[in-house]
């Protein structure tokens, strides 16, 4: 299945240089989210806007698939790549800033959607595992009984990318999934998991 990695905003929280390409344990944020999709067994396409030209440089040095959209939203670019890539099947669209994500979380997320027989899937973490400082997570909804949080990462159908779409939601009780980089904070947490990941 066809991963889009949404790679286009300028990440002026974190104020480290573009967002996608923040080292973590001795590599880019990005480079963490490509290889658990790799793992997953799909295939990353990496979205970037006119705010991430080096990301576009990274892409192109490691041989990475990548799309340029106009930077003009999340929804927007992705909308626009999926049209423009004249993409019809379900696809993955995953944000850039979820490092500790794994290959076998994404797998599941596969494995829910494909059972569901619906034409969506939305992943979620439960709100008790959101460390984010950035302002909390403003969206919360209960999902399987328990209030949760979304993770970043949808399946959706690319025929129908541009109008809205039946889901089914999974909740993933998962602590990697529920780090998202959005401050100084998030970004030494995620490295003291991925660090911890390298001692086990």
């Amino acid at each position: 299945m066809l991963a889009l990695i949404m790679a286009g905003g300028e990440g002026r929280r974190l104020n480290l240089g573009e967002k996608p390409l923040v080292s973590l344990a001795n590599r880019p944020m990005i480079s963490w989210v490509i290889d658990a999709f790799l793992a997953a067994r799909c295939d990353p396409v990496v979205v970037t806007s006119p705010h991430t030209p080096m990301t576009v440089n990274w892409c192109r040095i490691q041989g990475i698939d990548f799309w340029k959209t106009g930077g003009l939203g999340y929804v927007e670019d992705m909308v626009a790549a999926v049209i423009a890539m004249d993409e019809r099947d379900p696809l993955f669209v995953s944000v850039s800033d979820i490092p500790c994500v794994s290959g076998d979380v994404i797998s599941r997320i596969n494995d829910t959607y494909r059972a569901s027989r619906k034409d969506a899937c939305s992943a979620w973490v439960p709100s008790r595992l959101v460390k984010t400082e950035r302002d909390g997570m403003p969206y919360h909804a209960t999902v399987e009984g328990t209030d949760a949080c979304p993770a970043g990462i949808n399946i959706l159908r690319g025929d129908r990318i541009d109008t809205p779409q039946d889901e089914v939601q999974v909740l993933i009780d998962d602590a990697g999934l529920a780090l998202n980089v959005n401050t100084r904070s998030d970004r030494e947490r995620a490295e003291l998991f991925l660090r911890s990941l390298e001692i086990r």
